[in-house]
């Protein structure tokens, strides 16, 4: 094997810190409701991405605002996540938003493309992901266009914080 292909072959066996997505609803404010629904959820999320809590680095579920008899990252322990950083939070308050709602972003460290990660959306949460297809992308020129007199040095980091 040439030094060519072993490169290329260590690129794609590298691996990677990939964002994992998930929601779901329920239709009461019990905690019942809440862990069973995130049970459901994260399972369904395990299954078909082949995930071995081993490899998650962390969670981090919100609920609505209306959800808060239990925080959702207790069903993750009970599914046997005991080592892994788990956090919860409430999302955002827009208006005419999804009800009753509980959203997970896991950190999976994966060999997987982007594309091969499977997101899961239940319920009445299937409505939070339209087909990628429907968003519809923006032309080049039009980015080219917007940071052509971008001043990119207004943007870099000062490790020291000394302004110069």
């Amino acid at each position: 094997m040439d030094n060519q292909n072993i490169q290329s072959k260590a690129k794609t066996s590298r691996m990677l810190c990939r964002g994992v997505r998930g929601a779901t609803t329920v239709t009461e404010n019990t905690k019942e409701a809440i862990l069973e629904a995130t049970r459901e959820m994260l399972y369904i999320v395990i299954r078909l991405n082949n995930m071995n809590s081993e490899d998650v680095a962390s969670a981090y579920f919100t609920t609505t605002i209306d959800l808060n008899a239990s925080y959702p990252a207790l069903a993750a322990r009970q599914l046997g996540w005991y080592d892994v950083a788990l956090l919860c939070g409430h999302e955002m308050q827009v208006p005419d938003t999804l009800r009753y709602c509980i959203r997970v972003l896991i950190h999976w460290n994966t060999n997987r493309k982007a594309k091969e990660i499977i997101h899961v959306y239940l319920r009445e949460a299937k409505s939070l992901r339209p087909d990628r297809k429907t968003i519809p992308e923006i032309p080049a020129k039009e980015l080219e266009a917007v940071i052509k007199n971008f001043n990119m040095a207004s943007i870099q980091f000062d490790p020291d914080g000394i302004k110069r």
